[in-house]
C-alpha cells in the first residue's frame, strides 16, 4: 500500500488510487507536458484515516469535524514529508484535492473542494494534507455529489502536491468555447499574478479568443486584484487598480493556444486547462480535465460542415431516449428515408446525447427546402424555425439548388404512390364516411403488426400509415385556410372555428378521464379507495383502454400508465378539486363547440352570397381537423402492443439470469435482445450510466452544427444601449426576479429568481440549483460560477460592473447569456420574455 506516489509513476488510469486531477497531472508528465513537479497523497492515506460509510451518515459538518480532528499516522505524515523533501528544501508548494470523482468528463467538481497555495514547511503541508481531506465534506461538495448522482460512499479523496509557479502571469484555457460549444476555438482568461484570481471570479480577467491561427476577440478586464505569493507561505491579495494593457502578448496567446490543442489531441477531447507563466517567461501547466458542459457531436465520417436539427427536443422530450426507444426510431427512419428520397442508407438520421437528430444541410442548400421547412416549423416549433433562419446566410450552407421541379417530382410521386388526391377528394365529398375509415386504421395496425416481427411492424405501420390518414385532416384545415380567402377575418375568429373538436382522439381521453373522475367523485366506496392508494374499478377500466399512453410516450422505452399509473392518479386528483360548473372540462368542451357553431354562422352572414361556400368549408373543418392527432394516436397503439411484446423477452431473460430485471430490455436493442449472448448486464449497467448522465444535461441544442456551435448561443446582436453588459458566461436567456445576495450563507432563492452576486467561489453554487439565472459583478466566463452555471444550464453573465448597486432585489430582469446583456426595467427597449433553454 503506497501513501504518495510521485507524479511520474501516475497515469489516467489511476482514477481510484490518485483521484481526477493528479491523474490527470500524472497523464500530462508522462507525456512530457510542461508540469511543476509533485506527488500524490493517495486515497488509501484517506481510506486509512477515514470511515466514508460512517462520515456519509453524519452531516457534513461533523464529517469534516472529524476529520480535522483525527490524528494523522506516523506512516502517512513520514510519507508526506519524504515526498515534500524530494520537491527542494522548504519549497513553496501548492496542495490540491484530488477525488475520485472529480475532472470527470461528466462533472468538472471544479473547485468543490479545497486548494491551498504557497504552503511552506513539513507540519503545514500535512495540515493543508489534513484540511483538503476535509474539504471532500463541505455543504457545496456534498450538494454537487448529490446533484451529479454520486454516492458519497465510493467518493474518496487524493491530494496534490506540487511545487508552486510564482505566475507573473496566468489564468484558464478551454480548448472549445463552453458558451458557444465551437470546438475549434481556444478560449483564454489571463491576469497578472496566481491564477487563483481568475479561477475564483474574484478579478475580471482579460478574454482572449483565438479562432483557427487567427486572435478572433480581446477583451481586457480591469485586472483591479492581483494574488501573490508571500514569502513565509500564504498569499495576500493586493488591489492595484484598473491596468488597461493586456497582460498576454499575441505570441504568448498563440504558443498558449498550440500548447492548449496538443494537450486536447493527447486526451482525444476538448480540455479545461489551468495554466502559469513564470517571471522568466516558461509556461507551466497545473491542470486539465474534460470539459463537462459540451454536447456530444454526431458522427462525421465526411468532414463536411452540417446542420442537425434535434427531433426529439421538436417532440418536446428534453430527456434522453432510451436505446430500445431509438432502436425503434432507426427503423421507422429507414422506412421513411426509404418512401420519400429511396434511400433507407442515408445518414439523415443520426443520434447525439443520446437523443435524435436530423440531418438539415441538404434542407438549408435548397432554396425551397429552406422555405417548406422553416415555414413548417413556424407553426410546429417556431424558435427552432427561427435558428435555422439565422444560418441562411452562413456561407457553409449557401443555396446549391434552386428549382423547385425536384421536390415537386417527389411530392407527385408520393401523392400517386399513396393516392393522396383520391383521400383528399373523398374526404371533402362525404366527410363522415372518411373519418370512419380513418379510425378503422387502429384495428388494421394492430392486427397486421401481429403478423410481423418488431422490426418489420416499425418499418410497415408508421410510414406507410401518414399518407393514408394525413390529407383527411389536412383537408380540414385547407377549408380554414379557404375560408380566409373568402371572408375577412378578424385576429381569433378562425382559431375559434377550432373549438371543442370532434373526432380529436386526445380530447376524448381527457374526457374520458374526467368521465373516470365523476364516477369516483359519486362513488363513495370508489372515492374511498382512492383516497387510500387503491384503484377503483373504473380506474382499471379506464387504463385497459386507454393504458397504452404515457409522459413522453414517443420513447418506446418508458412505462406506459397501464405499468405505471401515477400520473393518471395524479391528474385525477388534481380533477377532483375543480369547484364550479364552469371550470369542469366536459362544460369547457361544450361551451367550445358551441362557440364555434356562431362563429360558422357569423363568418356566413358576413361572406353574403358565399355564405353557403362559407358554411360548406368550415363544416369539414370541424369533422375533419379533429384527425390531426390520429397518426401519432396509432403510432403510440403501435408502440404499445410492440412494448408488451418487448417486455415478454426481457422476462425471459431475467428469468435465464442475463438480465437483472424485465424492463433492463429497453437498454438493449433488437438484435441483443434476441442474440445467443450470455450475460447482457454489463452492457445494460453501462447504458443506464450514459442515460442517468444525460437526464442531468440541462441545455439540449435545438440545432447543433458540425463543429460543435450552438447557433442560439451565438451572439448575434448588439445589446441596446442602457443595458448592462458583461461577458457572456451561459448561454439561454431568462426573465425573473432578482435577488442581489452579497453574502450566500443563509440566503435564500426563490425557485426561478436570478441571483445577483459580487462573485461566486463554489461555496455560492448550492443556491445555483434554484436560480433562474446568474449576475456576477467579478469573474470571467471560465471562472468556477461560470463553469458550475454551463452544467446547471442557467443563463449566465459575469463581469458585469456595478450590478448589485445598479440591479435592485424584487426587479425584474432578462439575462441573456448569449450577448452578455442583463437589460433592467429602467433599458430603453422592450424586452421579449423567453423562458429560459435549460
Amino acid at each position: 500500500m503506497a501513501f504518495t506516489i510521485d507524479f511520474s509513476g501516475v497515469d489516467r488510469t489511476m482514477l481510484a488510487v490518485v483521484g481526477g486531477k493528479a491523474a490527470n497531472l500524472g497523464e500530462l508528465t508522462r507525456a512530457g507536458f510542461p508540469v511543476p513537479p509533485g506527488f500524490c497523497v493517495t486515497t488509501d492515506a484517506y481510506r486509512a484515516v477515514a470511515e466514508a460509510e460512517e462520515l456519509a451518515r453524519t452531516t457534513p459538518e461533523n464529517a469534516r469535524g472529524t476529520l480535522l480532528k483525527i490524528a494523522v499516522p506516523q506512516e502517512i505524515r513520514d510519507a508526506i514529508v519524504t515526498g515534500y523533501r524530494g520537491l527542494g528544501d522548504g519549497a513553496p508548494v501548492a496542495v490540491r484535492s484530488s477525488a475520485t470523482a472529480e475532472d470527470l468528463p461528466f462533472a468538472s467538481f471544479a473547485g468543490q473542494q479545497d486548494t491551498f497555495l504557497n504552503v511552506v514547511g513539513e507540519a503545514e503541508v500535512v495540515a493543508a494534507v489534513r484540511r483538503c481531506w476535509a474539504s471532500l465534506w463541505t455543504d457545496r461538495a456534498v450538494s454537487y455529489r448529490e446533484t451529479n448522482g454520486i454516492d458519497h460512499t465510493t467518493t474518496y479523496l487524493a491530494v496534490v502536491v506540487q511545487r508552486m509557479v510564482q505566475s507573473a502571469v496566468s489564468g484558464v484555457m478551454f480548448t472549445a468555447n463552453p458558451v458557444t460549444g465551437k470546438r475549434d476555438q481556444v478560449v483564454i482568461d489571463a491576469s497578472p499574478g496566481l491564477g487563483e484570481a481568475v479561477v475564483s471570479g474574484a478579478v475580471n480577467p482579460d478574454h482572449f479568443v483565438v479562432d483557427g491561427s487567427e486572435i478572433a476577440e480581446k477583451r481586457l478586464g480591469d485586472k483591479r486584484f492581483v494574488i501573490r505569493s508571500l514569502s513565509g507561505g500564504g498569499t495576500e491579495h493586493v488591489e492595484v487598480g484598473e491596468n488597461d494593457d493586456p497582460c498576454l502578448t499575441d505570441g504568448q496567446i498563440h504558443a498558449l493556444a498550440d500548447l492548449g490543442r496538443e494537450v486536447q489531441r493527447h486526451y482525444g477531447a476538448p480540455q479545461d486547462i489551468e495554466w502559469a507563466i513564470d517571471p522568466d517567461g516558461d509556461l507551466r501547466l497545473t491542470q486539465a480535465r474534460p470539459i463537462t458542459t459540451l454536447f456530444p457531436l454526431p458522427d462525421n465520417p465526411d468532414g463536411d460542415a452540417h446542420v442537425y436539427f434535434c427531433f426529439s427536443l421538436a417532440q418536446g422530450l428534453e430527456r434522453p431516449i432510451t436505446p430500445m426507444g431509438r432502436a425503434a426510431f432507426r427503423e421507422i427512419s429507414r422506412s421513411a428515408l426509404e418512401i420519400v428520397i429511396g434511400d433507407p442508407a442515408s445518414k439523415s438520421y443520426v443520434e447525439a446525447g443520446e437523443r435524435i437528430f436530423l440531418d438539415a444541410t441538404k434542407v438549408l442548400r435548397s432554396k425551397v427546402g429552406r422555405e417548406f421547412v422553416t415555414r413548417l416549423l413556424g407553426v410546429m416549433e417556431a424558435r427552432s424555425s427561427e435558428v435555422l433562419r439565422g444560418l441562411f446566410d452562413d456561407p457553409r450552407f449557401a443555396i446549391r439548388s434552386s428549382s423547385p421541379m425536384p421536390a415537386l417530382k417527389r411530392v407527385l410521386r408520393l401523392a400517386r404512390r399513396f393516392h393522396v388526391p383520391v383521400t383528399a377528394v373523398k374526404a371533402l365529398v362525404n366527410p363522415d364516411k372518411a373519418v370512419r375509415n380513418a379510425l378503422r386504421m387502429e384495428r388494421e395496425v394492430l392486427e397486421k403488426s401481429a403478423t410481423l416481427s418488431i422490426e418489420q411492424a416499425l418499418r410497415q405501420c408508421v410510414v406507410p400509415m401518414l399518407p393514408r390518414l394525413a390529407p383527411t385532416a389536412l383537408v380540414g384545415f385547407a377549408m380554414l385556410g379557404l375560408v380566409s380567402k373568402v371572408v375577412r377575418t378578424k385576429p381569433g375568429e378562425l382559431q375559434t372555428v377550432l373549438r371543442g373538436l370532434p373526432n380529436n382522439i386526445t380530447t376524448e381521453m381527457d374526457l374520458a378521464m374526467w368521465g373516470v373522475t365523476q364516477e369516483i367523485r359519486h362513488d363513495p366506496v370508489a372515492l374511498e379507495q382512492f383516497r387510500n392508494g387503491e384503484l377503483p374499478a373504473v380506474l382499471d377500466g379506464f387504463l385497459a383502454r386507454w393504458g397504452h399512453r404515457a409522459v413522453a410516450e414517443i420513447d418506446l422505452g418508458l412505462p406506459r400508465w397501464s405499468d405505471d399509473p401515477a400520473h393518471v392518479v395524479g391528474v385525477v386528483r388534481n380533477f377532483l378539486l375543480l369547484e364550479g360548473d364552469g371550470a369542469k372540462p366536459d362544460a369547457v368542451f361544450a361551451r367550445g363547440a358551441t362557440e364555434a357553431e356562431a362563429m360558422i354562422e357569423t363568418l356566413a352572414r358576413r361572406a353574403w352570397g358565399r355564405g353557403w361556400l362559407v358554411r360548406f368549408a368550415l363544416r369539414r373543418t370541424r369533422v375533419l381537423a379533429g384527425l390531426r392527432e390520429y397518426p401519432k394516436y396509432l403510432v403510440i397503439t403501435l408502440f404499445g402492443a410492440l412494448r408488451k411484446r418487448i417486455s415478454e423477452a426481457g422476462g425471459l431473460l431475467a428469468a435465464d439470469g442475463r438480465l437483472d430485471a424485465a424492463d433492463d430490455v429497453f437498454f438493449l436493442n433488437f438484435e441483443e435482445m434476441r442474440s445467443a449472448q450470455g450475460d447482457l448486464r454489463a452492457i445494460v449497467a453501462g447504458r443506464r450510466e450514459v442515460y442517468d448522465r444525460e437526464m442531468r444535461r440541462r441545455r439540449i441544442p435545438r440545432v447543433l452544427l458540425s463543429d460543435g456551435t450552438e447557433p442560439e448561443a451565438v451572439h448575434h446582436g448588439v445589446p441596446a444601449e442602457g443595458d448592462l453588459v458583461g461577458t457572456p458566461a451561459s448561454a439561454g436567456t431568462v426573465t425573473g426576479i432578482a435577488r442581489v445576495v452579497m453574502d450566500p450563507v443563509g440566503a435564500h432563492l426563490e425557485p426561478g429568481e436570478i441571483l445577483v452576486a459580487p462573485s461566486t467561489d463554489p461555496g455560492w453554487t448550492p443556491l445555483f440549483l434554484t436560480a433562474g439565472g446568474l449576475v456576477m459583478e467579478m469573474g470571467g466566463a471560465n471562472s468556477h460560477g461560470a463553469v458550475v452555471a454551463r452544467e446547471y444550464g442557467i443563463p449566465a453573465v459575469v463581469g458585469v460592473r456595478e450590478a448589485v448597486t445598479r440591479i435592485r432585489t424584487g426587479e425584474r430582469i432578462t439575462v441573456d447569456g448569449g450577448t452578455g446583456a442583463v437589460i433592467t426595467a429602467d433599458s430603453p427597449v422592450e424586452v421579449s420574455r423567453r423562458v429560459p433553454d435549460a
